[in-house]
C-alpha cells in the first residue's frame, strides 16, 4: 500500500526546521543578500540545532537521518531563504562521495570530526571552463609513489571558501574522459591549496561560491575516495542521491513566492475589489498550488527510493526537472501578481526570483536531466505495456464484417492498414508498399 504521511518523528524534525526558519534565517535572508555574504553564525547555529550533517551514519557518531528526513529540512530553510539553505545542505553534498566510497578509513577519520564539531564539507567537480561534462575534467592527479599530486583549478565550488574538508574529482589522465576520474578528501589547510574569490552572483547571494586552485598539493594514499576509473561513477552516485535535495530547495522557494503572493491577493483591490476575486488571479494561484504539490511528491519518492536502497537516478532526474522549472514558473507568476511592487526590493518576490533561476543549473542542468530521462526511455531502460506497432491490429468495422472466421490479419508496417486473407497483399492499397512490408498478426 502506498503512505503519503509523515511519521511523528519526522514532523518533529519538519516543525524545528520550520522554526528555526521563520526565527534564524528569515530575518537575516535580504541583509546577507544586499552584502553577498555567508553568515556563519546561522550556519554554526543550523548545526547546533541538530539541521546540518544530519546524514552522517549513527555508527559515527552522527544522527544517521534518511534522504527523506534532508528533503523535508531542506524544503523549509530554502523557504525562507535558498542561498543559506544552499550553504547548510552543501556539506551534505560534500560528504556524500565520503559515505559512498569504500574507504572505511577514510570515514572514521572525518565522519567523527564533522559530526562532534562544527566542520564543513565542500565538493567540487565543476571547473571554468566545464560544469555538465565531467568527463572532460581537466583538473590533474598524478601518481607519486602511493600518493597523487594535484595541480589544476576547481570552480563554482559551493562553501568552497568557509569548508574545512574538499571532496575532489580529478583525472589522472584527460584522454581516458571517464576512466581517468578519481576523488579524494582534501583539506583547505594543505600546502598548495588556494581559494578564489567571492564569485559575484544574480542570486543566491547568501551561499558562498568560489574556485579553488591546486598547486602540486600531495594527497596521501589514504585521502583516495576513488582511484582512476572509479570516480566517475561516484560522482553520477552523489548527484543521484543530492539531486532530491535540489527539488527540496526549489519547492520550498516556491511555495514561499505562492504564500507571499496569496497574501498580497488578499489585502491588495483593484476596481473596488481584492485580486482575489478575479479569476485570472484565481487561476495564477491554482496553477502555483499545483506546481507546489506535485514538486514535493516527485521529491519525497525519488528521496523514498534513495532511502530504500534502490537506484534513485531517474526519479531524481524527473524531481529536479520539474521542481527546478516549477519554481521558476512559481515566483514569475508571483511576481506577475504583485505587479509594480513585485519587482521592487520592499518586497520579497525579486529575490525568490533571482534564487530561484539558479535551480536549473547547479547540479546538472535541465537539459541533462532530459537527457537522462529521455537515455532510460529510448535506451531500454522503460518497459512499455503497449504491444509494437507492427504487432497491433487495428481493425474496422467493415474490414471485419467482410472477413470469414479465422481469417489471417496481416498489417502493413508502414501504413498500419490491416489486411484479412490468407496471404498479404502484393501491394498496399493505401501507401503502395509491397507485400514485404505486411507483418502476421
Amino acid at each position: 500500500m502506498l503512505g503519503f504521511q509523515l511519521t511523528p518523528e519526522q514532523v518533529e524534525i519538519q516543525k524545528a526546521a520550520r522554526e528555526f526558519a521563520l526565527k534564524e534565517i528569515l530575518p537575516v535572508a535580504w541583509h546577507y543578500d544586499a552584502v553577498d555574504d555567508t553568515p556563519l553564525p546561522v550556519l554554526r547555529k543550523a548545526w547546533e540545532a541538530g539541521l546540518m550533517n544530519t546524514d552522517i551514519p549513527a555508527a559515527y557518531g552522527g544522527k544517521g537521518y534518511g534522504l527523506i528526513e534532508n528533503v523535508i529540512i531542506t524544503e523549509e530553510l530554502a523557504a525562507a531563504c535558498p542561498g543559506l539553505a544552499t550553504s547548510i545542505f552543501d556539506s551534505s553534498l560534500g560528504m556524500e562521495p565520503l559515505r559512498l566510497s569504500a574507504n572505511e578509513e577514510l570515514k572514521q577519520k572525518y565522519f567523527p570530526q564533522v559530526a562532534a564539531g562544527f566542520k564543513l564539507f565542500c565538493f567540487a567537480t565543476s571547473e571554468p571552463t566545464l560544469g555538465s561534462d565531467v568527463s572532460g575534467i581537466r583538473c590533474r592527479a598524478a601518481r607519486d609513489g602511493e600518493d597523487y599530486i594535484l595541480n589544476g583549478t576547481k570552480y563554482w565550488v559551493t562553501n568552497g571558501g568557509i569548508a574545512d574538508y574538499m571532496s575532489i574529482f580529478a583525472t589522472a589522465d584527460t584522454e581516458q574522459k571517464h576512466s581517468g576520474i578519481c576523488g579524494f578528501v582534501v583539506e583547505k589547510g594543505w600546502k598548495g591549496v588556494r581559494i578564489g574569490g567571492r564569485i559575484p552572483k544574480l542570486g543566491q547571494r547568501g551561499s558562498n561560491t568560489v574556485g579553488i586552485h591546486f598547486e602540486n598539493v600531495r594527497v596521501p594514499k589514504e585521502n583516495v575516495l576513488a582511484p582512476p576509473g572509479e570516480g566517475f561513477v561516484l560522482a553520477m552516485k552523489t548527484f543521484a542521491r543530492t539531486r532530491p535535495a535540489i527539488g527540496a530547495f526549489a519547492v520550498g522557494a516556491a511555495r514561499s513566492a505562492m504564500e507571499f503572493a496569496i497574501d498580497y491577493a488578499k489585502r491588495r483591490k483593484a476596481f473596488g475589489a481584492p485580486l482575489a476575486s478575479f479569476q485570472a488571479i484565481q487561476h495564477k494561484i491554482a496553477d502555483m498550488y499545483q506546481k507546489v504539490e506535485t514538486s514535493r511528491l516527485l521529491v519525497w519518492k525519488s528521496a523514498w527510493e534513495a532511502d530504500q536502497g534502490e537506484d534513485p537516478t531517474i526519479s531524481a532526474s524527473i524531481a529536479k526537472l520539474y521542481a527546478t522549472e516549477a519554481a521558476l514558473e512559481v515566483a514569475n507568476e508571483a511576481l506577475q501578481v504583485f505587479a509594480g511592487y513585485g519587482y521592487t526590493k520592499m518586497f520579497p518576490i525579486e529575490k525568490l526570483l533571482r534564487d530561484t533561476r539558479l535551480f536549473r543549473i547547479y547540479e546538472g542542468t535541465s537539459e541533462i536531466q532530459r537527457l537522462i530521462i529521455s537515455g532510460f526511455v529510448l535506451g531500454g531502460g522503460f518497459g512499455p505495456v503497449m504491444p509494437p506497432l507492427e504487432d497491433l491490429p487495428v481493425h474496422r468495422e467493415k474490414d471485419v464484417i467482410n472477413a470469414e472466421p479465422g481469417t489471417t490479419a496481416w498489417r502493413c508496417r508502414i501504413c498500419g492498414h490491416v489486411h484479412y486473407g490468407a496471404e498479404p497483399p502484393e501491394e498496399c492499397p493505401y501507401c503502395f508498399f509491397p507485400q514485404s512490408a505486411f507483418k502476421k498478426v
